[in-house]
């Protein structure tokens, strides 16, 4: 007799989660209700033991992990132009859930065809003042472990680029 194990990792959770909306439920039954989940309410692990921040940074658009974040000659070929961006992908107008399922079969198909470089668009936001739900979400989403074995790192684009509505990301050499 095998064992049954019911506890799912984190990610497990948030995964299923994003299925579990998507599902129709059959004809006479009624929906199950899903809970709802914040991809930035549990930091990860190598954040918890970064110091905080003074009131100097809270100016500051959010910064990602320092480890995600590109080098500045990098980002300065990229946002000259002397580096090309070999593909991009625009997420405006969609929903968590489809921007998630398109960024990661993007970035895979991306990472298997040998790209180093590509444009994440997510816009700005709404218009309202507030701030952009993909905004805030795609950094969290590039370093959960899903993404992890594709992007080595990301920053946000230069202004010509997008600005704070954008993403460069570099994706990991492919292993031979």
């Amino acid at each position: 007799m095998t064992r049954r194990t019911d506890r799912l990792s984190e990610d497990d959770r948030v995964l299923w989660n994003l299925v579990a909306r998507t599902a129709k439920p059959l004809k006479g039954k009624a929906a199950v209700p899903v809970p709802d989940f914040d991809l930035e309410a549990k930091p990860a692990p190598t954040q918890q033991a970064r110091p905080v921040a003074g009131p100097a940074s809270a100016a500051k658009p959010k910064a990602q992990h320092v480890s995600h974040a590109l080098d500045e000659p990098t980002l300065d070929k990229l946002s000259k132009g002397r580096l090309p961006i070999e593909g991009r992908v625009d997420l405006h107008g969609m929903t968590q859930d489809e921007a998630y399922s398109l960024l990661f079969s993007f970035l895979h198909r991306a990472h298997a065809g040998g790209i180093r470089y590509v444009l994440v668009i997510t816009g700005k936001g709404s218009s309202s003042g507030g701030d952009g739900v993909l905004r805030r979400a795609v950094p969290a989403w590039l370093s959960t472990p899903a993404f992890r074995p594709l992007v080595s790192s990301h920053d946000y684009a230069a202004r010509n680029h997008g600005g704070s509505g954008a993403l460069y990301v570099r994706l990991r050499r492919v292993r031979s």
